[in-house]
């Protein structure tokens, strides 16, 4: 009361208008949208790559993934390594060896990665002919980075002014490493404790299509699932029309997969055993149990697409268990259930798919 709030806007490459509240912040903007100038033009390469979906089926999207803290219980460089065991065992150097490996083998694969803290950390120690391979998988759209920030960060008490450092520090590692492929066009944030209008604004401003995440209210969880609300359009500030608008999407199960189906090291699920002459054939059953799941988790949405979480914290340090499982989920699923079509996908597909 008694005040009068001045509002800035400046333009960027894009187009989108960019609100600011000072001259101060008008500056930040600027050389904020410098190391972001190219990224309305990453979108051939966020949704290349994705497999066919069907209007007459369910879609269901399997999204590999790994959620790495960028510090929590340890710090970032023993996560990395995998030091300091008393904590924790597993080192981050491990899942991103892991995974590249994998994908090699096998181009129907993909995953996505968000956290850039580790991943400068492990391109560092990479020889020309491994880094030539990791950029190549990110062109075809294999592997996807999103989010693209330095890490998944808090949204309720970082000054906006951290909040944007910390995605450029990010960002322009990703560009200047992979070019304007390495460019995320959606956000995921899926761990942190809540989410504020301001950072909704933030990703939106900066040219992201959609944002997920992972915690809410357990009340307001409980609405949206009985209404089908589950994604939506937020508009975060309605002063900006369209441009201001970003796609919005609360996954089913936090980030994890569904009961009964972490594959990892560490997990005591099944795998899937498919040669009928060794003891504990149980495909018949795995499959049963993974669509019953499946169609549990999509009574939630509204389209014929669902997405299902393949990961947890620090997952797929042999990223080969979670991937050959997937394989035969998708091989026999596909083969039995007429109206079901399952797929490797990622968040970027999944949104274009909608």
């Amino acid at each position: 009361p008694g005040t009068v709030q001045v509002h800035f806007c400046v333009r960027w490459s894009s187009g989108r208008p960019v609100r600011a509240r000072s001259p101060t912040m008008v500056l930040v903007w600027v050389v904020f949208s410098t190391a972001l100038a190219a990224i309305v033009s990453a979108d051939y390469c966020a949704y290349r790559g994705c497999h066919p979906v069907y209007p007459g089926k369910l879609n269901v999207h399997l999204i590999p993934h790994t959620h790495d803290d960028v510090g929590w219980l340890k710090t970032v460089d023993q996560y990395y390594y995998g030091s300091n065991k008393v904590h924790a065992g597993f080192g981050v150097q491990y899942i991103l060896d892991s995974v590249v490996s994998e994908l090699l083998k096998n181009k129907n694969r993909r995953f996505i990665y968000v956290e850039s803290a580790f991943l400068w950390r492990w391109w560092q120690e990479q020889d020309a002919d491994s880094q030539a391979a990791v950029v190549q998988l990110v062109q075809e759209g294999r592997l996807q980075l999103v989010h693209g920030g330095w890490c998944m960060s808090d949204e309720a008490t970082p000054h906006y002014s951290m909040l944007i450092d910390q995605m450029t520090f990010g960002l322009k590692f990703l560009k200047d490493t992979f070019g304007e492929c390495g460019i995320p066009k959606i956000a995921w944030q899926i761990d942190p404790f809540g989410h504020s209008t301001e950072v909704a604004l933030q990703f939106a401003d900066m040219g992201y299509d959609g944002v997920f995440f992972g915690r809410i209210d357990h009340e307001d969880y409980r609405q949206r699932v009985d209404t089908k609300t589950m994604e939506h359009i937020w508009r975060p500030d309605t002063s900006l029309g369209e441009v201001g608008e970003l796609f919005t999407g609360i996954l089913f199960n936090l980030y994890t997969a569904p009961n009964g189906f972490c594959f990892d090291t560490y997990c005591s699920d099944e795998p899937i055993m498919d040669n009928p002459k060794l003891h504990g054939y149980n495909v018949n059953e795995r499959i049963t149990d993974f669509m019953r799941e499946v169609r549990f988790w999509a009574e939630a949405y509204k389209t014929n697409h669902v997405q299902i979480t393949m990961g947890g914290d620090f997952n797929y340090i042999v990223a080969s268990s979670w991937f050959k499982n997937m394989d035969k989920l998708i091989k026999y699923i596909n083969s039995k259930f007429n109206d079901v079509n399952v797929l490797y996908s990622t968040p970027a597909c999944y949104l274009k798919a909608l």
